[in-house]
């Protein structure tokens, strides 16, 4: 792996033909192109943010693999879906915390596809545990919460989004100052770019200072959920 040079022409356009074209015939007969065109380029994106993650937090981690680590799977999983093409024509990128068991845990996300290109921090979807945990951290320190989500670098960075409940949780106030807040079934902030952006050899600094104002978010999380940050 060499020194990351931006996600170029090649990658987006190996991504709009997949997206014409998928199939695994012809994802097999142009593998060579995916490991050339998005493989490569995604690992080393990895290598260059991983680099600079511990300032972060030391806990992120960053495994530049094919399989296993990062780079989420070009496979998608077809058995509850009623599309049944068998390739994602994204990149997928996650930073996750050491103790993470699967995409559900905290980390850093960043998204790249033809129509858009977004970062994430936080936490998607949740477990039932871990969901309970972060609205008891926020009833019990809602201070803390309170800063690390209306903290001026974060707000001015990223978009707290997300499902919530159409109704406060059982077993928490409806007239509590943080009702909206309890109510989230994802506590994950988002910054969308355009997508031309990727192509900059400078992409992996911009992002890692964008996920860099996440630091005070990601914090809360964590120690809501008895990790080490």
């Amino acid at each position: 792996m060499g020194n990351f040079a931006g996600f170029g022409t090649a990658t987006l356009g190996f991504l709009a033909e997949l997206g014409d074209n998928n199939n695994r015939d012809w994802f097999q007969a142009n593998k060579a192109r995916y490991d050339t065109d998005v493989l490569e380029p995604a690992l080393d994106f990895i290598v260059a943010v991983g680099d600079r993650l511990p300032t972060i937090s030391r806990h992120l981690v960053a495994i530049p693999k094919r399989t296993g680590g990062s780079l989420m799977r070009v496979y998608r999983d077809t058995r509850f879906s009623k599309d049944k093409t068998p390739y994602k024509t994204n990149i997928g990128i996650q930073f996750r915390h050491e103790q993470a068991k699967d995409v559900h845990a905290p980390g850093l996300y960043f998204h790249l596809d033809n129509d858009e290109c977004f970062l994430g921090v936080g936490m998607w979807h949740p477990e039932r545990d871990a969901l309970a945990a972060i609205r008891a951290a926020i009833m019990d320190n809602g201070a803390s919460w309170k800063r690390v989500r209306d903290a001026r670098p974060f707000r001015d960075v990223f978009e707290l989004g997300g499902a919530s409940l159409k109704r406060p949780p059982r077993g928490f106030p409806a007239d509590h100052c943080y009702v909206d807040d309890l109510m989230r079934k994802d506590f994950i902030g988002t910054h969308r770019m355009a997508p031309g952006r990727a192509a900059s050899p400078g992409l992996a600094d911009e992002v890692f200072t964008l996920f860099a104002a996440g630091k005070g978010f990601m914090r809360f999380l964590c120690r809501a959920l008895e990790l080490p940050f």
